[in-house]
């Protein structure tokens, strides 16, 4: 008589990920681990036998909305597990969350797995677990054709509004061969952006002195110039280059090398660089370089190798010890400088920042209104650089493609170089054709703009 053995159903695991795309990273590894380990993904809260929040713990307003995710899950499913940078303070988690079933520290990936190995053992039995687990398609938490590339952890600064380094520690660069096999792994897979992320990108390789390794038959260096030289000759078809975009790049002097990379279309025109505050006082205050004056002669001369070149900031307003001048200081370098996109953030006392312990606080109101003034003059200036771009043509990459109206039209919204995904602006397109698919590259003529976004037609090739 024959007999069927019916193999178990795999343990299901949901994900809330909180915080910044370093984090993003975090948790498509924690998955990806996961999933070799025999474990299913839940989209909902019902559907998971256990459920990962990642948090956020670099502000207080962010621990805040860990915290209300945390019980967010409890509430909704009662098995979960937290991780992430607020895992730090486990006994802050513990206190307002008793119920959580384990807290680990940010990238502790191993602790995690072992932690939802011991309150969800999975359930592969002996047949299951002679297969091979997949382990060269990794989770993706990101639409298919735009991946975040992690090429380091932590970092070595001190500023004084800041807990990184007691977060995720020092810097810690990946092996450059690494670096480049993932981006490899990820273009081949349809990844056609790149978003590179660190901590302090401009740093990357310090720490192990810059180690060259063996790549395509060549020495490369553990370098931010030599990494985006290697990753400027990836391929998505065509001899075309992936989109490859710098972020968190701190204006050391060597960035300066990266801009021909640019105007040779190898890297995307496009640098984030965390600036902060202008005023030399301030920035004193804040344990930053105070170079301001020699930063609008660099700009200068970048917009003069790579004239389409888009710069991105943020700001902090309300820094303890700003004085009015100082703030006027930072409007009048805003309106030389010209940024092409500026995010503000009024200063929030972060518990272990040596800022807290700094005189003259801002109040609450002049905080306000000096983030309302901020963003009244940067809004002013991207609204004139996106008017400056009405009649031109420009490559767009697509986000999301709609459904036809009762029209039969279908429009479509995407990015031009100069917008990351998640925190620019976006162009939005009307009758594309039915073909059109999310990750394609369109030339499109902009039609209109306002403050943030652009408004276009693909143009026929």
């Amino acid at each position: 008589m024959n007999s069927t053995t019916t193999l178990p159903d795999a343990k299901r695991v949901g994900m809330v990920s909180l915080g910044c795309p370093k984090a993003l990273v975090d948790s498509e590894r924690i998955l990806t681990r996961l999933r070799a380990d025999g474990y299913a993904m839940s989209s909902d809260y019902a559907g998971a036998d256990v459920v990962l929040v990642n948090t956020c713990g670099f502000l207080d307003s962010a621990k805040e909305e860990s915290l209300a995710a945390i019980g967010e899950a409890i509430a909704e499913n009662g098995r979960v597990i937290v991780t992430g940078c607020m895992g730090e303070e486990a006994d802050a988690i513990r206190a307002a969350h008793p119920q959580v079933l384990a807290v680990t520290g940010a990238h502790q990936y191993e602790q995690v797995v072992e932690a939802v190995h011991e309150h969800a053992p999975p359930s592969q039995g002996p047949f299951v677990d002679l297969i091979p687990q997949p382990s060269d398609s990794d989770i993706k938490l990101t639409p298919r054709h735009y991946s975040y590339l992690k090429i380091s952890e932590g970092c070595n600064h001190s500023c004084a509004f800041c807990i990184i380094p007691q977060l995720r520690g020092k810097l810690a660069s990946r092996r450059i061969d690494a670096v480049l096999r993932e981006a490899e792994k990820l273009v081949a897979a349809g990844t056609r952006e790149l978003l590179v992320i660190s901590q302090d990108t401009s740093a990357y390789g310090v720490d192990i002195k810059h180690e060259p390794k063996p790549w395509k038959g060549r020495e490369v260096r553990a370098h931010m110039t030599d990494m985006a030289r290697e990753l400027g000759q990836l391929d998505i078809g065509n001899g075309t280059p992936p989109w490859v975009r710098l972020h968190y790049v701190y204006p050391y002097p060597h960035v300066d090398r990266v801009l021909p990379l640019m105007a040779e279309g190898l890297l995307t025109p496009y640098l984030d660089i965390p600036f902060q505050h202008a005023s030399p006082k301030v920035l004193k205050l804040m344990r930053r370089p105070a170079n301001e004056a020699k930063v609008l002669d660099r700009l200068k001369s970048w917009r003069e190798i790579c004239p389409e070149i888009a710069v991105r900031s943020s700001f902090v307003v309300g820094f303890p010890g700003e004085t009015e001048e100082d703030f006027r200081y930072l409007i009048d370098w805003l309106e030389e400088a010209q940024l092409d996109r500026v995010g503000a953030f009024r200063f929030e006392p972060v518990e272990g920042a040596a800022a807290n312990a700094l005189p003259d606080p801002v109040p609450e109101a002049v905080k306000e209104e000096r983030y309302a003034a901020l963003m009244e003059v940067t809004e002013r200036i991207s609204a004139a650089k996106l008017e400056a771009k009405i009649g031109k043509t420009l490559p767009v990459i697509i986000d999301e493609v709609g459904e036809p109206d009762e029209d039969g039209d279908i429009g479509a919204n995407g990015r031009t170089q100069a917008d990351a995904p998640e925190i620019d602006g976006a162009v939005y397109l009307r009758n594309v054709p039915e073909t059109l698919a999310a990750g394609d590259i369109v030339d499109v003529r902009i039609e209109e703009a306002d403050a943030h976004d652009l408004f276009g037609v693909i143009e026929p090739r």
